[in-house]
């Protein structure tokens, strides 16, 4: 396995030292400019760059099985391993559905194969993501997969029994169920949030309520069996609050907040872009301002992408055609950097806890969100804040372009990220893996 020395790097944004990196972990941290690599080491200059943990998403859309044409395990893990991310979680709504132990290994299987970051499977909550049923919880778990982590995302677990069953059923493991919150008859024939603009435009409203009341009853359900709940994609000021009274009553309950709610408010619908229609959707810029104060407090735990590639012609349509979602595992540290660092909200520590830290220990992943420290897996992203570039999807690595920051300028790249002390992304391209294993590639390993 290759060995590197990066110099003059800043963790988390602070002092500047020296990481070298071996044997699968960061093997030694020396002043700046000391110059402690060892023969045979590759020298990477890291002035002016900032070393942070590996990014870990607890929502990612992969798409395969059954719709590669948006998404692969490859190219979704391609685009991971672009944007800083090396573990993602790949959400269950695929086809077949990943209700089973035989397709959650499957696609744990295509990532290992891909080498590029890890990648842990999502267990559906019901059959089908029908919300009629339990899907295969156990065997899920107790496959290779080892899923822990279970969501119906794309569809709400609507039914309360079923849901009370599933926050049942996971405790025997410490499992999470990852809710979408959305009710089903508030949301008919909905197409972007209900307010001023949709009015003004005339699509059909989209209820804060209907996010907001589910978010309320799994909270409490969450108590009433003491079990752990994780609320995705939250996009309301209400939603902040619902999430911050019940952690002050001890509910076991986490949240994320997408890149996209961090930015971007209803107002982008009045282009009947459907690059921007999105689930949910987006909300007002006091939710956007709620949100963002929530991630800062700690009332909203992580920064989950969402990353929902589509085809073209899913998105090259009329508004009312259009399918939800966008991408955004390539382009979620620079939103990140400009609507919460730039802003003052948070630290490089802090997005280290919110994009790191905070989603390995929801979901028990032990090597991963690790300090930057002596002796840790040499899982890092080496991030260059100082750059200014124009989101061009035809250059990312996802295979899907619904970007909805298409032809704006962010700030700040990803310009190396290593994975098991592996670099599979150099000055920005990825690079193929060396090997297809290490001592650190499966999950739950010792650290």
């Amino acid at each position: 396995m290759a060995m590197f020395y990066v110099k003059n790097i800043a963790p988390y944004g602070e002092e500047l030292c020296d990481l070298r990196i071996a044997n699968g972990r960061i093997a030694g941290i020396y002043p700046a400019g000391s110059d402690n690599n060892e023969a045979g080491d590759e020298v990477i200059d890291g002035r002016g760059y900032i070393a942070l943990p590996g990014l870990v998403d607890l929502h990612t859309h992969l798409r395969q099985p059954g719709r590669e044409g948006a998404e692969t395990v490859l190219t979704g893990s391609r685009a991971a391993a672009r944007g800083g991310y090396t573990c993602i979680h790949a959400m269950a709504n695929t086809d077949p559905v990943q209700d089973t132990a035989g397709v959650v290994e499957q696609v744990y299987n295509l990532g290992r194969e891909a080498g590029l970051t890890q990648v842990r499977v999502v267990g559906a909550v019901s059959a089908g993501l029908q919300g009629e049923k339990l899907a295969e919880l156990g065997a899920m778990h107790a496959s290779a997969a080892q899923v822990n982590y279970f969501s119906d995302d794309g569809q709400c677990v609507a039914d309360p029994v079923l849901m009370r069953r599933a926050l049942e059923y996971v405790k025997a493991f410490d499992g999470v169920i990852a809710q979408h919150a959305q009710d089903p008859r508030l949301t008919q024939g909905a197409q972007m949030h209900e307010g001023c603009v949709s009015a003004r435009i005339g699509l059909a409203g989209w209820p804060a309520v209907a996010e907001e009341s589910i978010i309320a009853r799994d909270c409490l359900l969450a108590q009433h069996v003491d079990s752990r709940l994780h609320v995705l994609h939250a996009s309301t000021r209400g939603s902040v609050e619902l999430i911050r009274w019940a952690k002050s009553q001890g509910i076991r309950v986490t949240a994320e907040a997408t890149p996209h709610h961090l930015s971007l408010d209803h107002s982008e619908a009045e282009s009947y872009d459907p690059l921007f229609k999105v689930n949910p959707p987006l909300r007002t810029r006091e939710d956007i301002a709620a949100l963002r104060a929530g991630l800062a407090d700690g009332t909203i735990d992580t920064v989950g992408t969402d990353h929902a590639p589509h085809p073209a012609e899913s998105k090259d349509c009329e508004w009312s055609a259009g399918s939800f979602g966008m991408t955004g595992l390539e382009t979620a540290l620079s939103v990140i950097h400009e609507t919460m660092v730039d802003t003052g909200l948070l630290d490089w520590r802090g997005v280290a806890r919110v994009m790191s830290e905070n989603p390995a220990r929801i979901a028990g992943c032990d090597n991963q969100g690790r300090p930057i420290a002596v002796g840790e897996p040499a899982h890092l992203v080496i991030y260059n804040p100082n750059i200014r570039y124009v989101v061009d999807p035809a250059k990312q690595a996802t295979k899907s372009a619904n970007c909805p920051w298409r032809g704006r300028e962010l700030t700040g790249q990803v310009v190396y990220t290593f994975y098991e002390g592996r670099l599979v992304v150099r000055e920005g391209a990825v690079v193929a893996p060396e090997s297809q294993g290490s001592d650190l590639h499966g999950e739950g390993k010792e650290n």
